[in-house]
């Protein structure tokens, strides 16, 4: 008698376990199945002109929100998203051009930044001065795309203050 209650009390922890396992399986694919298999958002690395492009100074880029530097044959790249909550920062130009050691590296400074949304403002380098903003502008990395020459700024990949892209 017991071997036949042990053998009950084992097939029915198995099948209540099998049971189990198959729901699990069955709520895991049900999920799945809400994420798409696609990205739908937009691309992080986009090929913004050629350098010749650009002109010496500033380049704004309201598609990428984005401002581009150049001098001579040096530019870098500075996000135009505040850091507070996200609303696009307007460039005021500088009456008097100023150079600024920015991590190590000399930079020639023509503009400032202003939020329009919360008043942050921000040196020519991106560096928060004041307002409700946390952080500083983010920059970003440019390279050179080697099929057409075309500058690329990757915008999921930030660099330090110091970065810069010479163009041979």
């Amino acid at each position: 008698m017991t071997l036949r209650k042990d053998r009950r009390d084992f097939l029915l922890k198995v099948g209540t376990g099998a049971g189990m396992a198959a729901l699990a399986a069955q709520a895991t694919a049900s999920l799945r199945s809400l994420v798409p298999n696609v990205s739908y958002d937009a691309p992080t690395t986009v090929k913004i002109g050629q350098p010749t492009d650009f002109p010496d100074g500033l380049k704004f880029l309201p598609d990428e929100r984005l401002f581009v530097f150049r001098e001579g044959l040096t530019f870098h790249a500075i996000s135009a998203v505040c850091t507070h909550l996200g609303c696009t920062v307007r460039a005021e130009a500088l009456s008097q051009v100023e150079t600024a050691m920015v991590e190590g590296a000399p930079l020639r400074l023509t503009h400032r930044f202003m939020c329009p949304c919360h008043g942050s403002r921000y040196s020519g380098d991106g560096g928060n001065q004041s307002g409700p903003a946390p952080r500083p502008l983010a920059w970003y990395h440019l390279s050179i795309a080697p099929d057409d020459g075309q500058l690329v700024v990757d915008l999921a990949r930030e660099v330090s203050r110091d970065f810069r892209l010479t163009v041979a």
